[in-house]
């Protein structure tokens, strides 16, 4: 069976998907692209190689076709939404999703900002029209965390959920374990490897973190958990003091977030745990460990952030949709 998809975002995430869609067999066209300031749309499918190329001089496509215009008039069964995160609103993905579902497509996303606010509603949204909305990139990068849930853990009760949701915070926070340097230090070495944005601010004072944890508790509980209920302590003002006297113990610092329903915690902040625990690794990685009745403790670990790894979450949502539409 082949699936149809129209792709909003041409960002590393977005680029990521495109090439792995053209390198594997899939069964995957891709029907319409948007970047920021352009646009394609062509029913028997684009040449991606032709797209990818174009966007390496600047834009993908006809400058008169706006994302907008993809979401309204390509012919797709999947609206793949990768564009960047807007925490505030949600918008314009959150415009071009409801447009989506409206005409009856499927959702996959990447972006944190829709789902975060308006989780319930796109889910209500999608349930009127007989379509899904698929989010395994928004967490955890290309750990199946959403799959897990929804599958390899159903029927259990979740009591908890804490982990390592931020990679570089996690570098940085290796880093200045491993080699005594400063905050600062550590953040311009993560700069200058790409794991840093040139303005850190989401990542290093935990929004990030933050956000994700929202989408998970959302995910498992329907709680109503949004960002101004998550308690939140960012790493930019952790020194190296803190971590030599952690070392002491045997311990180091991570920076956790975690979630106890019960207790009504939503939290992100900087923790110390021992050194032989689960969550304590080096580099990028990120974890999520899951409390449950049936199976006990969970964790999974994971590449969090990457073009691949991302495109990784999400060409398995889309294949997940296409089994599902199979099926019924």
């Amino acid at each position: 069976m082949t699936i149809r998809v129209a792709v909003l975002g041409m960002g590393s995430v977005g680029k990521g998907v495109l090439e792995m869609i053209s390198r594997k067999d899939l069964g995957i066209i891709v029907t319409g692209v948007a970047d920021s300031k352009s646009g394609l749309i062509d029913p028997k499918g684009l040449d991606i190689g032709a797209v990818l190329s174009s966007k390496k001089t600047g834009a993908c496509g006809n400058p008169s076709i706006t994302a907008k215009d993809v979401v309204a008039c390509a012919d797709y069964d999947i609206l793949v939404e990768v564009t960047p995160t807007n925490a505030g609103n949600g918008e314009p993905a959150l415009s071009y999703m409801k447009m989506a579902i409206e005409r009856g497509s499927h959702i996959v996303t990447s972006n944190k900002g829709p789902i975060s606010l308006y989780l319930k509603e796109l889910n209500r949204l999608a349930g009127e029209k007989g379509v899904l909305v698929r989010y395994e990139a928004t967490v955890g990068g290309a750990i199946p965390i959403m799959h897990t849930l929804g599958n390899g853990l159903a029927g259990n009760e979740f009591q908890a959920l804490y982990g390592v949701l931020n990679g570089t915070c996690n570098y940085i926070l290796t880093r200045m374990a491993a080699e005594g340097l400063t905050y600062d230090q550590a953040l311009a070495e993560a700069r200058e490897l790409g794991y840093a944005e040139a303005d850190p601010t989401y990542d290093v004072k935990g929004i990030d973190a933050a956000i994700k944890l929202v989408i998970l508790a959302n995910t498992i509980w329907d709680n109503g958990a949004s960002l101004d209920r998550v308690d939140i302590t960012g790493i930019d003002l952790l020194t190296t003091d803190a971590l030599r006297l952690a070392e002491e113990k045997d311990c180091t610092i991570r920076l956790i977030a975690e979630a106890f329903p019960e207790r009504g915690v939503l939290r992100v902040s900087p923790r110390i745990i021992r050194k032989d625990h689960p969550l304590v690794f080096e580099g990028t990685l990120n974890a999520i460990t899951l409390e449950t009745d049936m199976a006990g403790e969970i964790t999974l670990i994971g590449k969090g952030a990457g073009s691949v790894e991302t495109a990784s979450a999400i060409i398995g949502d889309i294949l997940f949709i296409s089994s599902h539409v199979r099926s019924n």
